[in-house]
């Protein structure tokens, strides 16, 4: 129970942090408070001074950011100005779409994973090892937009693009631990006594992974929602990556806030499921 508090005291704090953080850097980045109305040459300057005056309503970023605390604790998440919507609405319209584009990438990322790193450890070919190797390094090397882009010529989905950003990683940590737990000495001893090789693998070899392996489960959730806003920008899928990214083009402060809050806590209470998920693993 101890360790439950401390997980979620910890993540509340960082969510409180990177929503603080995220407003300060919108704030400070250049044209902040800057209408696009303000570019249409029809206004004259009594419009142009009216539409500063309404962005200067905020204060400084503290006394913003208390005020959207306190709505928050009151269940008002805020009005988006950009997309002219309450910022509650806008968040259950997307999220569900996002969930979707990062279970469907998750899943057939580390499906692709494992089976190349089981691959890779059971054929004990150097040209399938090789093989694997650099499929694994072509798809890392490759930025996820420029991967989106593609998808987008070729009409592909661009879900995709998230298996293709996760599968790597999987695959190098999952072949380097199997290779790992097959050089130890009971596995070998089990190798000296004539035992087979797929029961080694099943029995031995792979349960002593498990809990290295929920923990890059948990960073790979992470990896998969950082990876959706530029995918679901590009391949205009109307997910919380698509809204974070016209928020940050029109600089909706509170839309922003909500959104990265939103992520921080995906990514932290992911990270922890799964932290706690490896010790008591490592426990049986």
């Amino acid at each position: 129970m101890s360790t439950l508090v401390k997980c979620a005291a910890r993540t509340l704090l960082v969510v409180i942090i990177a929503g603080f953080l995220g407003a300060t850097l919108v704030r400070l980045a250049p044209g902040y408070g800057v209408a696009e109305e303000e570019l249409d040459a029809r206004l004259n300057a009594d419009s142009v001074q009216a539409l500063r005056d309404a962005h200067r309503d905020r204060g400084t970023i503290f006394s913003f950011y208390l005020r959207v605390a306190q709505r928050m604790l009151h269940g008002d998440l805020g009005f988006s100005d950009a997309m002219q919507e309450p910022v509650r609405q806008l968040i259950a319209e997307r999220f569900p779409e996002t969930l979707k584009s990062v279970g469907f990438g998750l899943s057939l990322g580390w499906a692709i994973g494992l089976s190349l790193a089981i691959l890779s450890v059971t054929a004990r070919s150097a040209a399938v090892d090789v093989g694997t190797g650099l499929l694994a390094t072509l798809a890392l090397c490759t930025p996820a937009a420029v991967l989106a882009l593609l998808c987008v010529l070729a009409q592909a989905p661009g879900r995709i693009v998230i298996a293709a950003t996760i599968f790597p990683k999987v695959f190098q940590y999952g072949r380097n631990l199997l290779l790992k737990n097959a050089a130890l000495p009971h596995v070998l001893s089990a190798h000296a006594r004539g035992l087979g090789r797929s029961r080694i693998f099943l029995r031995h070899t792979v349960p002593l992974a498990a809990p290295q392996l929920l923990a890059v489960a948990g960073v790979t959730v992470g990896i998969a929602f950082t990876t959706a806003i530029p995918v679901e920008a590009l391949c205009d899928m109307p997910g919380i990556g698509q809204l974070a990214w016209k928020a940050a083009l029109a600089r909706d402060l509170e839309l922003l806030v909500i959104l990265t809050m939103i992520v921080a806590t995906v990514t932290l209470v992911a990270n922890s499921t799964a932290e706690l998920l490896g010790k008591a693993a490592a426990h049986r």
